[in-house]
């Protein structure tokens, strides 16, 4: 470590460099519940430079090295398990490029995406990945998640969004991969294995993102129920009914109270609450809610209610957006997990769900992304003694999803927190491979590790 500042100093100056532990300790955690190590130093990049240089002083010193953009990671990703050097992106926040004639968006990993979307809102132009955290969530950090978010079900995640990327590697240099048209097929699809690989593969210094034209009119429709059970059977009646919204969520009972608990006037009888958006044209727009609507009052609704303003419609959606730390609220401690199961298989996941929390004793809170069969499962507990509960229904939880030929991770990666259910999904062979991969990237094991993978980083 000694030799490793000894080669930043040189490289960068002390200006790019937090080196004290109370400068260094907030980067040791991100949004999640792993643990991870005070580094021993953090690089605060301002261009691909600096990525490349502190990537080649970590290679000269047999350094590890933990890639960091805004922080809001779920499963530990950005977490420095070894301590080391974390390099933080988030200065490199530049929007470089909006062109409309292209339909393309060139920016570097440290632009919030909120602010890529009101970019290019701008130009009448629309990027769709959402994930909740938006107003503080990085570019660079859904590059390395693979982030989705409540409009994947109709326009997908974000690597269906990013054509090309420049990648700064452990061998010291900068890599263009993909292309800036919507077709390509040269050569293999290396920016497709980038997005999702966590930041262990290399540092995004760089990437070129596809537009789509922005709808014209959005509705939004809230849909009540008695029970979970009722929503979740909704939920294939609108996508039966040859609808597809952009967003289709669902909450649950003990979500609904979170959100009423925020001063959301939610009627005392529902048990639980489809939110769903559509967009297009206004005939398109028009004869989608009356379809959902009808859909869901096939499936028993309370009721069913249009939004009926912007205003309105954006105070549901402000509510659903600070769910996740609304339920943190409720006990001391809190671990999400994002699985997905076929949309048409919700209605027995959460049957399963409730008979597991009520088998093992563990408080349980359910919402998300029903369209796409992406539900976050949280689990909520206050004594240290009931995490052994906590940990066993976690694992039941896997066993349930994949038996519904589902998968552990939508949206949130694998990081830390999920390494050691990989196996559980994944066979032996597979994982090998994978690790044959990195170790193309890196030999020596010194980009993010630990994440991934149980054994080898």
């Amino acid at each position: 470590m000694d030799k490793a500042l000894r080669l930043l100093h040189r490289a960068l100056g002390p200006s790019k460099l937090l080196t004290s532990r109370d400068g260094c300790e907030p980067y040791s955690r991100d949004e999640s519940e792993a643990q991870g190590r005070v580094p021993d130093v953090v690089v605060l990049a301002s261009c691909p430079g600096d990525v490349v240089a502190t990537l080649d002083c970590a290679r000269r010193a047999g350094v590890p090295v933990t890639p960091r953009c805004a922080g809001t990671g779920r499963t530990g990703g950005a977490v420095p398990l070894r301590g080391g050097i974390v390099l933080s992106t988030l200065g490199m926040n530049g929007v470089k490029e909006v062109d409309v004639r292209d339909r393309v968006a060139v920016v570097q990993p440290g632009v919030i995406l909120e602010d890529l979307h009101h970019a290019v809102e701008r130009e009448g132009f629309f990027y769709p990945p959402d994930p909740n955290s938006q107003a503080s969530c990085g570019l660079g950090g859904n590059i390395a998640e693979n982030a989705g978010g409540p409009r994947a079900f109709k326009y997908g995640v974000t690597r269906d969004y990013v054509l090309g990327l420049e990648v700064a590697t452990l061998d010291g240099g900068l890599v263009r991969t993909g292309r800036r048209t919507v077709k390509g097929v040269v050569g293999y699809d290396l920016t497709a294995l980038l997005v999702g690989s966590e930041g262990t593969l290399g540092v995004v210094t760089e990437a070129t993102l596809r537009l789509v034209r922005k709808p014209e009119r959005v509705f939004t429709l809230l849909a009540l129920f008695s029970e979970v059970r009722d929503a979740g059977q909704a939920v294939g009646a609108v996508v039966d009914a040859r609808v597809v919204p952009r967003c289709l969520e669902l909450m649950d009972a003990a979500s609904l109270q979170a959100i009423r608990a925020q001063g959301v006037g939610i009627d005392a009888r529902a048990g639980a609450m489809l939110l769903i958006e559509v967009d297009g044209d206004e005939v398109a727009c028009e004869r989608d809610m009356e379809r959902a609507g009808q859909a869901c009052v096939e499936a028993r609704a309370l009721e069913v209610l249009a939004a009926q303003d912007g205003t309105q419609r954006d105070r549901l959606w402000a509510a659903r957006r600070e769910l996740s730390p609304a339920v943190r609220k409720l006990a001391k401690n809190k671990l999400a997990e994002d699985v997905v199961v076929p949309a048409g298989r919700i209605p027995e996941l959460l049957v399963r769900v409730d008979e597991l929390a009520a088998s093992l004793g563990v408080r349980v809170l359910t919402y998300g992304h029903a369209g796409d069969g992406n539900l976050h499962v949280n689990f909520l507990w206050d004594e240290e003694d009931e995490l052994p509960r906590v940990q066993a229904a976690i694992g039941r939880l896997f066993e349930e999803v994949l038996a519904l030929r589902g998968t552990i991770s939508g949206e949130h990666g694998i990081g830390v927190l999920k390494a050691p259910y990989l196996g559980m999904e994944q066979g032996e062979g597979l994982i090998a491979l994978q690790q044959r991969v990195k170790r193309a990237f890196d030999p020596r094991g010194l980009l993010n590790p630990g994440k991934i993978f149980l054994a080898g980083g």
